[in-house]
């Protein structure tokens, strides 16, 4: 069993949820329970099942949980081009929040390596 708390990818997901919410508000009210539900959603789940698969038994377990976060991910870096295709934040927004993405989907896949050698 590891202690999420201490991983620094579980600290890295959980800022980024806080800039998503953030920058979610911004969009217009109709986006409320769609494109802003489900950023948010994919969001969350990338800390959340870090969390869920460090309190596994076993390092088999806690690597599916892993690539579910990894899938989270990749489903919100889709999110946020939709985001900026429909024009709601610019293209410098666009790449600080594809860079963030980005580097939690790298230490997500040096993470799986490292538990599963």
């Amino acid at each position: 069993m590891h202690n999420f708390k201490e991983l620094k990818i579980w600290q890295k997901g959980r800022k980024f949820v806080k800039d998503i919410y953030i920058l979610t508000r911004k969009f217009p009210k109709e986006e409320l329970f769609v494109l802003t539900s489900q950023m948010r959603r994919a969001a969350i789940s990338v800390p959340s099942n870090i969390a869920e698969g460090a309190g596994r038994g076993t390092d088999k377990d806690f690597s599916r949980f892993i690539d579910i976060a990894t899938g989270s991910s990749f489903e919100l870096e889709s999110l946020i081009y939709v985001g900026y295709d429909l024009e709601y934040y610019s293209e410098e927004e666009l790449d600080i929040y594809l860079e963030k993405i980005q580097e939690i989907q790298k230490m997500l896949f040096h993470f799986k390596n490292h538990i599963n050698p």
